[in-house]
């Protein structure tokens, strides 16, 4: 949480500080998160090549990133999830497997849109 009595440049800096943590946990902590980096190592370039015109690069880098802003979410839910308790609750699995269904929806989304862009 950024302090109140920041403001401005100052602001900036802790809250970039503190979304670089976040990026670095997600790192160390999940698997899934790691092979999708992984594989933008591929993906965001070959976007970049195959795309016709900035629009099409912007949706096949986009709709990646969009998988990674998701990916990071969902490992948000679990972290609160785990931090209320770790023993099996109705309520807690749904919400993990909520979390991991709008992974699924945003791969499903990116397959969809390079499929489209790249061959129709």
């Amino acid at each position: 949480m950024v302090e109140p009595s920041k403001a401005g440049i100052a602001r900036i800096k802790a809250a970039f500080g503190y979304s670089m943590r976040g990026l670095q946990a997600c790192w160390r902590m999940e698997a899934a998160f790691r092979q999708e980096i992984m594989a933008s190592i591929i993906l965001i370039p070959l976007g970049l090549y195959l795309g016709q015109g900035g629009v099409e690069k912007a949706l096949l880098v986009g709709v990646y990133f969009l998988v990674i802003i998701i990916e990071v979410l969902n490992s948000g839910i679990e972290a609160v999830v785990d931090r209320i308790g770790r023993e099996h609750h109705e309520l807690s699995g749904l919400a993990k497997d909520l979390g991991s269904s709008a992974v699924l929806l945003s791969l499903l989304m990116f397959a969809a849109t390079w499929i489209l862009v790249l061959f129709f």
